[in-house]
């Protein structure tokens, strides 16, 4: 996406360069900046920060999840077992 707005930009940019209008180039740079601030957007880099992190905190939590059945599978073995056997 960072892509399609440089070459928005770059385009801006040569249209206004043989044009006596550079305001309108800082005009248009600050109406886009100002909408964007609008939007909740983050750049790619923080998405992948995140996705890197909810993979990790997955595995954990898999983890954890078998680490508690082991535990309650000791401490009431007719949770796990076979109960036929024992009644």
């Amino acid at each position: 996406m960072t892509k399609f707005f440089d070459e928005i930009s770059d385009k801006i940019s040569k249209a206004v360069a043989s044009s006596p209008a550079k305001d309108v180039e800082k005009n248009a740079r600050a109406l886009l900046a100002q909408g964007f601030s609008k939007l909740d957007l983050v750049t790619r880099e923080e998405f992948d920060v995140q996705v890197q992190l909810l993979a990790r905190t997955v595995e954990k939590l898999e983890a954890l999840e078998a680490r508690v059945a082991a535990l309650e599978v000791q401490h009431n073995p007719l949770v796990g077992g076979d109960t036929a056997s024992n009644g």
